[in-house]
């Protein structure tokens, strides 16, 4: 079988299957990992800027350098082993270092990523994130007495994950120094790999998270938009009933509302559209992890259904609102323009009515101008007819009076059959090749 037999993407596209591997991690170690998203139209983003960027953290450690056309990347810098990868919209930077800092979730731990770096960023830290892993101590209650000296209690949530294996806990709130921090505690006999996925998946938890929850500003913002649109759209339904407002202003103001709302559309759907998904990404992988109660601890499921998806509720209920005016505002478009119709129509048989008069009018005028033309041609013919008439009287000896009198009957006679003629020749006419 040679290459002409395959695929022109079937490579790659196996490939990508293995691009985002998890990393291996073995307790005690710890995880720095930040996420960068340009501010504003990041899907379209100069992804050269991202690598140039990942490049000047290699070439700050020796590291080897990136190639600009992968959206992926894994080397070891020093003592850390730093994984990078390129999405839609954000790069995510995740470096694990064995051992643990003196102190539990020192910032010296993502020293890797220095101040400065992060300021030339391309776009602005949306998530950043410290995992402390260690082993799990044979009784369970030691590790909640240092949960509950390092997380808030009111927020803490604490499972076992993947039928017991580890122990996992978080406040979800961001400390001083901008981190938000998870423990992990997992039992001795757990491998790299499996550790190195529970890691991968709360990272990447916690990333999602910050990306769905950036629609919840443009919901509000929408929200308080339509507040402002659905007055107006309620008074021009209230007055379409009005006969006297008329229907071709209440439907140019009915435009304005639409094209308001079909604008407002097209600045969110993007939006919508992704945190819809990033919502689901992240019940995914709080579903991956198969939690189990702890100590009576709240689960993250818990966490999730009382914090996390009202917000998403709230974007959801922006968008549908949003398309249900819309489809509000169509409907009534669509009575509008029924309504302008019917008006017009009756307009047009009003015309008609009157036009229908004018050509009765213009018919009568015909005839009595026809009468008129028969008198006027009879008495031209006349005229003209008696100055050959004078030789012929007076051979015949006949007053031409006389002859004149005689003759003008038949000239009358004459001349109305003529035009009649010429009238019947013109309606043929007109039948015979009728206009287009």
């Amino acid at each position: 079988m040679g290459p002409a037999t395959e695929h022109p993407l079937r490579y790659a596209l196996v490939n990508e299957l293995h691009a985002r591997p998890s990393p291996r991690i073995s307790a005690p170690a710890t995880c720095a990992f930040v996420a960068f998203k340009e501010p504003r139209d990041a899907a379209n983003r100069d992804r050269l800027r991202d690598t140039a960027h990942l490049q000047e953290l290699t070439d700050r450690h020796g590291g080897p350098k990136p190639d600009p056309d992968e959206i992926h990347y894994q080397a070891q810098l020093g003592r850390h082993e730093l994984k990078w990868e390129s999405h839609t919209e954000f790069v995510t930077y995740m470096a694990t270092t064995p051992g643990l800092p003196i102190r539990p979730f020192d910032p010296s731990a993502a020293a890797i990523f220095p101040e400065e770096w992060q300021l030339n960023a391309p776009g602005k830290r949306v998530a950043a994130v410290l995992v402390q892993i260690d082993t799990l101590p044979e009784d369970p209650t030691q590790a909640m007495a240092q949960l509950g000296d390092w997380f808030a209690r009111d927020s803490l949530a604490a499972v076992w994950v993947l039928e017991e294996a580890a122990l996992v806990a978080s406040d979800f709130r961001i400390d001083a120094n901008g981190f938000m921090r998870f423990a992990l505690f997992a039992r001795g006999d757990v491998g790299q790999g499996r550790i190195g996925r529970i890691v991968h998946r709360l990272v990447e938890l916690e990333t999602y998270r910050a990306m769905s929850m950036l629609g919840l500003g443009q919901a509000r913002r929408l929200s308080r938009r339509l507040n402002e649109l659905e007055p107006r759209l309620s008074a021009i339904v209230e007055a379409m009933g009005n006969e006297e407002k008329r229907a071709e202003t209440v439907l140019h103001e009915l435009l304005e509302v639409s094209s308001e709302l079909e604008a407002q559309a097209v600045q969110t759907s993007f939006r919508f559209g992704a945190t819809s998904a990033y919502e689901a990404i992240v019940m995914d992988r709080v579903s991956a992890l198969r939690e189990t109660r702890f100590m009576g601890r709240q689960m993250l499921t818990e966490f999730m259904r009382r914090r996390y998806l009202p917000a998403m509720r709230t974007v959801k209920s922006a968008e549908d609102r949003l398309r249900s005016m819309i489809e509000r505002a169509t409907r009534t478009s669509d009575l509008l323009r029924t309504r302008v119709d019917v008006e017009r129509s009756a307009q047009n048989h009003l015309l008609m009515e009157r036009m229908d008069k004018r050509a009765d009018l213009q018919l009568r005028l015909q005839h009595t101008v026809e009468g008129l033309s028969v008198v006027a041609i009879s008495y031209y013919a006349v005229g003209l007819l008696s100055y050959a008439l004078y030789p012929l009287a007076a051979k015949l000896s006949v007053d031409k009076s006389y002859l004149i009198a005689a003759m003008t009957p038949l000239v009358v006679v004459a001349v109305w059959w003529s035009m009649r003629q010429i009238r019947r020749n013109l309606h043929k006419s007109d039948r015979d090749h009728p206009q287009m």
